[in-house]
């Protein structure tokens, strides 16, 4: 560094990478500075220099004397020990040592007594906050919040039914036949510890995963405008369950809320996505999959009139950015969740994702807010219009069974208890799922006052295309 460079330095002021210091004989003091530094990209501290950005120089005697600080409190007051480099500036005022710090490899540093300090701007501050600790931890590798054993979680938590059956899909042997119980099992997979399972296996094989895991579920909301601010909504779930459960789930509320186009095709099919299926799967799973475990938030999807969001706790990590995983270039942030996942989910755990996605639907806004802490892909819809159904004779069988039962129950406009009666069921969330959302996803049935889903007056009625269908069903005298 030349005088001119320094000088350039000074007039900026201080900042996140440069620390002014007049003198320093405190190694407590000093050891917070490049800990700071270190756990924040990096920087400088210039020794010699008032907070004012004026130059009061060291004599000879001063300079040896910090050297030896420096030194001393890089290698004894500083955990792990750092390599600082100092180099020193001749000023007409005197000499200013300029000591490097480089990008910690091995974050968190921490001083003496245990303290994490970041920069703060042009000031450091002392990490007192759980989750910021934990994701320094989880960055430099030595802690994965899939791996961490959640807390008052047991094996009776676990459904050894749906581990039974994946352990035999994948590994081929019944749990029987493997002789072990299922949580030393677990264990030998990393899907638990010490007896206690662990995110990834609570996530992937609990009973009740969000009993333990609050904030592990997915929050949906169906807007009938462009603004998030709407105080209205055509729909919302919080999609809860199991890892698998909620990408079953979160597809049907994406399917449900999106334009079905007929595309010239018969009445008795179901039509295609205004936008391609598969760009919502690869989307979706790497949401559920690389979210940030230590963020206290859920994923978040909201179906716009213009655009589908699915928000993901946690920025890309590291120094990733879209650009790269646009590519295919990926990085793990949950590797044992991930892991498994792939003989679960349609994913894959190459970095093929994203770029299947973009090729199957190239309207895709991948966003990282690093300062919100979170990831956006925005997928951008377009308007399609209906193509009339042509009429056939018979139904075949991509309309259910379920569906057309409930064509034939619906009389004028009638109330969902009304119609759940008329076809004698009483499990309403196996109505709803197995006969009136498929209705409405095909366009067979439509609400009566579509901008309140949740009227208490709320009627559904059939369609032009669901009468059109009734009497395809209907057998001709």
């Amino acid at each position: 560094m030349t005088e001119s460079d320094l000088q350039r330095i000074l007039a900026c002021g201080e900042d996140s990478q440069h620390q002014f210091k007049r003198d320093a004989t405190n190694t407590d003091g000093l050891a917070a500075e490049l800990v700071a530094l270190a756990n924040s990209g990096g920087g400088q501290v210039l020794l010699g220099v008032a907070d004012d950005g004026s130059v009061a120089g060291l004599d000879a005697a001063a300079v040896r004397r910090l050297n030896q600080l420096v030194s001393n409190t890089a290698s004894q007051h500083v955990r792990p020990p750092l390599s600082p480099v100092s180099h020193n500036v001749q000023t007409a005022q005197g000499v200013v040592m300029v000591v490097t710090v480089p990008d910690g490899l091995n974050k968190p540093y921490m001083d003496l007594q245990g303290r994490v300090w970041v920069k703060s701007g042009a000031d450091k501050r002392h990490v007192t906050a759980r989750e910021e600790m934990q994701r320094m931890f989880q960055r430099a590798g030595l802690l994965q919040a899939d791996q961490v054993p959640v807390r008052n979680a047991t094996p009776t938590d676990i459904d050894e039914r749906a581990f039974g059956r994946y352990f035999e899909r994948r590994y081929g042997q019944s749990l029987e036949a493997a002789g072990l119980p299922v949580v030393q099992l677990m264990e030998n997979l990393q899907l638990a510890q010490d007896g206690v399972p662990n995110l990834a296996g609570l996530l992937l094989f609990g009973k009740q995963p969000q009993r333990l895991l609050q904030v592990c579920q997915v929050g949906a909301v169906w807007f009938p405008g462009t603004h998030l601010g709407d105080l209205n909504y055509l729909d919302s779930e919080n999609i809860d369950g199991t890892l698998a459960e909620q990408f079953q789930r979160g597809m049907a509320f994406i399917k449900r809320s999106l334009h079905h186009v007929q595309a010239g095709r018969g009445f008795n099919t179901l039509g295609q996505l205004e936008v391609p299926e598969e760009a919502f799967v690869e989307l979706l799973v790497n949401a559920l999959v690389h979210r940030d475990f230590f963020i206290s938030a859920t994923i978040r999807l909201f179906v716009f009139t213009d655009r589908v969001e699915i928000i993901s706790p946690g920025h890309l990590p590291d120094s990733l950015t879209p650009e790269q995983i646009r590519t295919g270039i990926s990085n793990r942030r949950n590797k044992v969740l991930a892991e498994h996942a792939a003989h679960i989910l349609p994913y894959r755990g190459l970095g093929t994702g994203v770029p299947r996605a973009l090729g199957a639907w190239p309207k895709i806004d991948l966003v990282d807010e690093r300062d919100a802490n979170q990831f956006r892909a925005v997928v951008w819809r377009v308007a399609t219009p209906q193509v009339t159904p042509q009429v056939t004779p018979q139904v075949p069988p991509q309309v259910t069974p379920e569906v057309q039962r409930l064509l034939t129950a619906i009389v004028g406009e009638m109330k969902r208890v009304e119609i759940q009666t008329a076809l004698g069921l009483k499990d309403r969330k196996h109505f709803l799922g197995t006969y009136l959302r498929p209705a409405l996803d095909a366009g067979f049935i439509e609400m009566t006052i579509p901008d309140k889903p949740l009227s208490s007056q709320q009627r559904y009625r059939l369609t032009p295309a669901g009468q059109v269908g009734l009497r395809a069903l209907t057998p001709k005298a």
